[in-house]
């Protein structure tokens, strides 16, 4: 284990260091915030001040305070004609419902793009207009349009495709479809290029003329955005009076977008929140087959949140695509029969179950060659012959946690490699492999800031890595990007209360841009430990006072968290993690989430 992090405050820095390196590498600094303003916000909302003071370092004031703990949609929505191309994307599907034309959505095949696909079926078969839903698989067809797809839609009869989560970069695809007659309506979120795929129009809010600024929906927030101002045309239109219709309820539609808002990971403040806090309020209604069937199946016995999205419902909605059938993800979220909703999940359930094995192993090999590798890049490349490419993108994650720097993994069948990224605060791993794109090294790749796809020939993979190199160590050299975990204060044992806790939720939803609040707790001993299920290490905490608290770290067993947990020396150590109830068996008690560790007591 490593030497003895002693805690360290360095004001010159412009920043307060509570640890300089923890056993994981990671600084551990404090997050500032104004305690007067803290104070008056605990004053004003009947709350902890400990609690405002989180509020407060998150730049939460009085004035956006109550906004912040109620979040609504009434305060956050926007017009969605503040996107570019959406009046013109509303009207082009608004006309193909009037006029009867045969309709197809094509999405991506991980949460966001099913949770699109099925919003937008959902939408239009409210309105008794089917719509053929086309998810590619991910191993045969890859990520977004294709020409092939794209003429097997026109082949059907469609004339009329939306795609959702992806074709902002699809040019030659695109091209061949507008030839072939194909009208084309994008709807997407990620990183775009000075030119755009010909189309009706591109819906996208990081286009770069978009002034709109909605770049942090995922793609399900626009699609729901799409759905109002499709229904906005129509009604205007005159066509629900002429045609005897009641017009859908829309805000019925806000699980799937909480779904997909959380489960692609983007930063969940302004309207994100808002869909999400009430997203899951919808959730918890359980009128959707299929969400109520994924909640069964996954042993969900408590109020539904992010978490349960992130963790739970998502990993299964995403099994299809990962390992089994990649249109199944969306089918099951645009049933109406339970009977089939419970069947497909059931399938979906054991995917998942498939794709950790399958993780595992891959993720054995990559850890494997990269610690053989030293570490001297600012980005990690691991590569191998016949990953599954349905667990790549899970396994970049894990590599981006333990070493603390962006990480790529490859996935090669014969001389094509298909790779996923995932990246860390302050390197913008969308915009470096449009880059590379652009410089020929790759096939075919784009993606957003924390995470990004490629396809890479064999013989260009060190070439590539040289180049993604180079621009990321630039990235991390500019952006001054160091390995840390920011703290929002610390605290004994004693001072765990299971009612402090549950002023803590009051803050939820938490995700990207407004994280789950992190403490230390100091002076601390490990009183037992174990390793439980798929290599947790669960603990019992005391200290000096008596104090007792339960916790766990996932996945820790086998990593220096794990060791540092498991030493029997029983020497001091200060804690990182979040505090969360612990209800099992009607209990009213708390427990603690690990997420890192440093040697000795503050």
């Amino acid at each position: 284990m490593s030497e003895a992090a002693e805690p360290i405050n360095t004001g010159g820095s412009g920043q307060d260091i509570l640890v300089d390196r923890s056993v994981s590498g990671r600084r551990w600094v404090l997050r500032r915030s104004d305690e007067r303003a803290g104070l008056a916000l605990s004053q004003r909302l009947g709350i902890p001040e400990i609690v405002g003071r989180v509020m407060a370092a998150r730049g939460i004031d009085l004035d956006a305070a109550e906004q912040f703990l109620d979040p609504t949609l009434r305060d956050a929505l926007p017009d969605p004609a503040t996107l570019i191309g959406m009046d013109v994307a509303a009207e082009r599907l608004a006309k193909a419902i009037r006029d009867g034309e045969p309709i197809a959505i094509f999405g991506d095949y991980d949460v966001d793009g099913a949770t699109s696909s099925a919003l937008l079926a959902r939408f239009l078969s409210e309105l008794g207009v089917p719509a053929r839903v086309y998810i590619p698989d991910r191993i045969f067809e890859g990520y977004g349009p294709t020409t092939p797809a794209m003429l097997r839609l026109r082949a059907e009869g469609i004339s009329l495709v939306i795609t959702v989560d992806c074709g902002t970069t699809a040019f030659e695809p695109l091209e061949a479809a507008a030839e072939a007659g194909l009208d084309l309506v994008v709807v997407d979120h990620h990183v775009a290029e000075p030119s755009l795929p010909r189309a009706v129009s591109v819906v996208n809010p990081n286009r770069l003329d978009d002034t709109s600024g909605l770049g942090a929906l995922a793609a399900v927030g626009v699609s729901f955005l799409f759905a109002i101002a499709t229904n906005r045309v129509l009604r205007e239109s005159g066509w629900y009076q002429k045609e005897g219709r009641k017009e859908p309820n829309l805000l019925a539609l806000l699980d799937l977008v909480a779904l997909g808002t959380v489960c692609d990971v983007v930063p969940l403040v302004g309207l994100n929140r808002a869909f999400v806090s009430q997203g899951l309020k919808v959730m918890g209604r359980r009128n959707n087959p299929g969400l109520v069937a994924l909640a069964d199946v996954a042993r969900v016995d408590s109020k539904l949140s992010e978490y349960h999205a992130g963790f739970l419902l998502g990993p299964r909605v995403n099994a299809g695509g990962r390992v089994g059938e990649a249109p199944m993800g969306a089918r099951l979220l645009m049933t109406q029969d339970s009977a089939e909703a419970v069947e497909i999940a059931q399938r979906l359930d054991a995917w998942n179950t498939e794709r950790r094995e399958i993780e595992a192993q891959v993720q054995e090999e990559a850890m494997a060659q990269v610690e053989g590798s030293g570490l001297s890049d600012a980005l990690i490349v691991a590569s191998g012959e016949g990953w599954h490419p349905g667990v790549i993108g899970i396994v970049a994650g894990r590599l981006k946690e333990r070493f603390n720097r962006p990480a790529f993994v490859i996935g090669f069948d014969g001389d094509t490699g298909k790779g996923s990224g995932r990246s860390v605060e302050g390197v913008d791993l969308g915009s470096a492999v449009i880059a590379a794109r652009q410089a020929g090294l790759l096939l075919n790749g784009g993606g957003h800031k924390m995470a990004a796809g490629l396809t890479v020939e064999r013989g260009k993979l060190d070439e590539l890595q040289a180049f993604m190199n180079e621009r990321v160590a630039r990235d991390v050299a500019s952006n001054a990007v160091v390995p840390t975990l920011r703290i929002d204060g610390a605290m004994a044992l004693s001072g765990v209360k299971s009612e402090f806790v549950a002023a803590l939720e009051k803050l939820a939803p938490f995700g990207q841009g407004n994280s789950e609040p992190r403490f230390a707790l100091t002076s601390v001993r490990v009183a037992k430990a174990d390793v439980v299920g798929a290599g947790h290490v669960r603990c019992f905490l005391s200290d000096s006072s008596g104090g007792r608290l339960k916790a766990i770290a996932f996945r820790a067993a086998g990593e220096p968290l794990g060791d540092a947990l498991l030493d029997k020396t029983g020497l001091g150590l200060q804690l990182a993690g979040k505090l969360r109830p612990d209800n099992w068996q009607g209990r009213d008690d708390v427990q603690l989430i690990i997420d890192d560790a440093a040697q000795g007591a503050s």
